[in-house]
């Protein structure tokens, strides 16, 4: 008896789990709302990041600068005394394991933690971050694309363009609410993107035609949103689970 498998699935990887320190190397603006940041550190050694979603937990800084770092167990992560400080999960969108540089961009939006911190960083400046933990690596020659998103994903769907090649024309779907947003994916000219708001990315889907093989969809954002959307194509549409990715980035309070 011959088992059937799917073809070209995503695959998972682990990493070891570790908290590194970084040190601010430089700061940018790019696209009049995000803060491109390039952190530098012989702790990157060893680091990985396969998927082009994968995240990294940042930890801030408290007000007065200090905290106890964690430490990795046969336990667990174990902290020390004192508050956690707060963290956010944010894309790697370049490392570059010669220099040992990891870059991030932070969205600017008001009331953020992870965007007010970015705003006053200068170099120098130091921050924590743990993982990735793991990666999905995701193939890049689906012959249908198609990326779902607001500005929490757009890193991540920038990594992602950054990596097909020219004759792959995905589509990109992005709920803006930054008119200056939409400079920040101008360089890839190979995809189709489209600056949209929440009802017209779903009316969008609805009138979209799938392939019965050979694609995948990528959806985040605000956790209701995207599981309206995963609902749609998942259930309405009939399309496989394996290659519908749709993960919430952040949640409506």
């Amino acid at each position: 008896m011959t088992l059937q498998t799917k073809p070209n699935l995503p695959q998972r990887v682990k990493n070891e789990l570790k908290f590194r320190e970084l040190t601010v190397k430089n700061k940018e603006t790019i696209a009049g709302c995000f803060h491109r940041i390039v952190f530098t550190s012989p702790e990157l050694a060893g680091f990985s990041s396969q998927g082009f979603d994968d995240h990294v937990k940042v930890f801030f800084p408290p007000e007065n600068g200090d905290f106890a770092r964690p430490s990795v167990t046969d336990d667990g992560i174990v902290w020390g005394e004192g508050a956690r400080p707060i963290s956010r999960d944010y894309t790697p969108l370049h490392f570059d394991a010669t220099r040992n540089e990891l870059t991030l961009d932070f969205y600017i939006h008001d009331g953020g933690v992870a965007s007010l911190w970015a705003e006053t960083a200068q170099a120098g400046d130091t921050l924590l971050i743990g993982g990735p933990r793991g990666s999905l690596v995701i193939p890049v020659d689906y012959a249908f694309q198609l990326y779902v998103c607001d500005e929490s994903g757009l890193p991540a769907v920038r990594r992602r363009l950054a990596s097909l090649a020219q004759h792959i024309s995905p589509r990109v779907l992005v709920n803006s609410h930054h008119p200056d947003t939409h400079d920040y994916l101008s360089e890839f000219e190979h995809a189709h993107i489209e600056w949209l708001d929440t009802e017209s990315i779903t009316r969008r889907i609805s009138e979209l035609e799938f392939p019965s093989s050979d694609y995948f969809i990528w959806i985040t954002g605000e956790g209701r949103d995207v599981k309206q959307l995963s609902d749609e194509l998942l259930e309405n549409r009939g399309l496989d689970g394996d290659y519908v990715r749709a993960v919430a980035y952040w949640h409506n309070k």
